[in-house]
C-alpha cells in the first residue's frame, strides 16, 4: 500500500487515554501509530490499551521479556513486520538476553532457551498459524512446563498480537523510526521487510 488506510491522529485528544498511553512510553519509548489510529474511536483505543496492560502484566514466571518474544514469534508467523519490530524492541527493553534476541529463530536448538521457553514458543507459532496448528502434542508439552494460569497468560499474548497483526497489516500502519532501527538491528538477517509500513 502506498499510504496507511487511515492516518493516525497526531496527538492524544482524550485526557483519560493520554494517561493510559504512558504504558507505551515505558514499553516502547513512544506511543505507537496503531494506537493513534485507533484514537479515531477513543473507546476502542481505551479498550485496547487496557487489554494490552492486562495481558502484559507480569504475574511471575512468564516474564515481561518472554511475553515480548512470544509476541515476536506470533507476529513473525503471521507476517506482520510492524509488530515484529515493536516486539523485538520491547523484548530488548524488558531485559531479554542478547543471545535470545540474536537467536530467536533457532530457539528450538539454542542453549539460551529453557525447555519451558521452547514449549511456550512452539505454542506461539502453532497458535498463530492459520489454520490453527495446536495439536495434542504441542498442548501436552506446554502443560508439562506451565500451569493453567501461565497458559492463559501466554495465550493472552498470542491473541493480543493476533488482533494487532491484522490491524497493522490491514492499516499499513506507518512504522516509527525508533522501531525501524530496532528492526534493522535484530531482524534484517531473517528477511524482515518493513516496506509495507514505510510511507513518505
Amino acid at each position: 500500500m502506498k499510504k496507511p488506510l487511515v492516518q493516525p491522529l497526531s496527538t492524544i485528544a482524550n485526557p483519560e487515554l493520554e494517561q493510559l498511553v504512558k504504558f507505551f512510553n515505558e514499553t516502547l519509548g513512544f506511543c505507537p501509530n496503531s494506537v493513534l489510529t485507533m484514537q479515531h474511536r477513543p473507546h476502542l483505543a481505551k479498550a485496547f490499551v487496557n487489554l494490552n496492560m492486562a495481558v502484559m502484566q507480569n504475574e511471575g514466571r512468564v516474564t515481561s521479556a518472554l511475553k515480548r518474544l512470544i509476541g515476536y514469534l506470533s507476529s513473525y508467523t503471521a507476517g506482520c513486520s510492524y509488530c515484529q519490530a515493536h516486539t523485538i524492541r520491547a523484548a530488548e527493553r524488558y531485559g531479554a538476553e542478547q543471545d535470545k534476541l540474536n537467536n530467536i529463530w533457532e530457539y528450538k536448538i539454542h542453549p539460551a532457551f529453557s525447555d519451558a521457553e521452547k514449549a511456550a514458543l512452539d505454542f506461539a507459532i502453532a497458535a498463530s498459524t492459520v489454520p490453527n496448528a495446536v495439536t495434542d502434542e504441542v498442548a501436552a508439552n506446554l502443560r508439562s512446563h506451565w500451569d493453567d494460569g501461565e497458559i492463559v497468560e501466554i495465550l493472552g499474548v498470542i491473541s493480543l498480537f493476533g488482533y494487532l497483526n491484522r490491524w497493522n497489516d490491514s492499516m499499513s500502519t506507518q512504522l516509527e523510526n525508533i522501531a525501524l532501527q530496532s528492526g534493522k538491528t535484530y531482524l534484517e538477517k531473517k528477511d524482515w521487510n518493513p516496506a509495507k509500513h514505510l510511507h513518505q
